[in-house]
Order: C-alpha cells, then sequence, then structure tokens
C-alpha cells in the first residue's frame, strides 16, 4: 500500500493558527512525521505552532523550494511508495499553486500515489473575493517580480493585457 502525499496549507500571516487553518486540516497533519517543506525553520514554526511543539525533532524534513530539481524528489515517491505519509507545505498559503511543490505533486501523480489536498487559505483567492469583482471569469499571472524593474514591466504587461481582453460582465 503507498502513502499518500498531503498538500497542506499555511497561514498567510502571523495570526493565530486557529484563525485561518480548520481544525480538520491540522488533524490530518498531526499523524505525519515526514514533510516536503520550502523552509526548514518556518515550517518548523508552523508545525510547532500546529500542535508538535515538543515533537518537532522526531519529524524528518526534505527541501523542497526554487532550487530543487524535479529528479532530486525521488526520495520523497520512493518514501510514499513504500507506504509512509508525507506532507507537503509551502511558505506561506497552497501549496503547488505557483509553488515549487507542483512538482512533487506533477511526480506523484505519475506514480500513482494519492494527493490530498486539504483546506486552508489563498492568496489569489482572498484577493478575488475582496476585489468586488464577479468571479466567473479572471486569470491568475503568476505572482510579481521582487525586483522593482522586472515588477513594473510586469504590471505593464499585464495592464496591457486586462484592456486587450476586457470582457463585458456588467461589474463595473
Amino acid at each position: 500500500m503507498k502513502g499518500r502525499l498531503f498538500l497542506i496549507p499555511a497561514p498567510l500571516g502571523d495570526g493565530h493558527i486557529s484563525d485561518v487553518i480548520p481544525a480538520g486540516t491540522i488533524e490530518a497533519i498531526s499523524s505525519l512525521t515526514h514533510f516536503a517543506v520550502e523552509e526548514f525553520r518556518s515550517a518548523r514554526r508552523y508545525l510547532s505552532k500546529a500542535g508538535f511543539k515538543g515533537r518537532i525533532d522526531s519529524l524528518q524534513f526534505f527541501l523542497l523550494n526554487e532550487h530543487t530539481k524535479a529528479e532530486e524528489t525521488f526520495e520523497i515517491i520512493e518514501l510514499l511508495n513504500s507506504g509512509t505519509d508525507v506532507g507537503l507545505i509551502s511558505e506561506a498559503g497552497l501549496p503547488a499553486v505557483a509553488d515549487p511543490g507542483s512538482n512533487l505533486v506533477e511526480s506523484a501523480h505519475r506514480h500513482n500515489i494519492e494527493v490530498k489536498p486539504l483546506t486552508g487559505p489563498s492568496s489569489i483567492f482572498l484577493a478575488l473575493m475582496a476585489s468586488g469583482k464577479n468571479g466567473q471569469n479572471f486569470a491568475f499571472n503568476g505572482y510579481l517580480p521582487v525586483k522593482p524593474s522586472e515588477r513594473q514591466k510586469k504590471i505593464a504587461f499585464l495592464e496591457k493585457l486586462s484592456f486587450s481582453n476586457k470582457i463585458d460582465d456588467n461589474t463595473e
């Protein structure tokens, strides 16, 4: 029997974990002992708040960030194939959405490993909910670049794209 890959959402800020992560999600991760994480320190801090305080040193972590190559996820896939459940935690929000965890999820699907997304916050949908727009037709074009010059170019490109694809849905 194969293990399952749990996609574990992480808080978007420093509030109380119970304000943004449902109890069912916390319960689902409480039995896991292996985690693929984008950053060790923040994952350890998150799991400590999620009820692992005092047990963090007994957990096994695998680094999975933007520098991790797809073939480097093989050790995690072997673990899943051997029957061990693994949790995937990104830095904030939902893992595998504009996130390096997508390589692991793709590999899990190729190896017929069950992928179980858990409920939690999504910056994309929080922004959409707060926008006042209809939400029936929208596009996510990735996060903005960190460097100011690249970010400005991307914003200008997205503005041009937005105006060229404008759909009259009577929501303005």
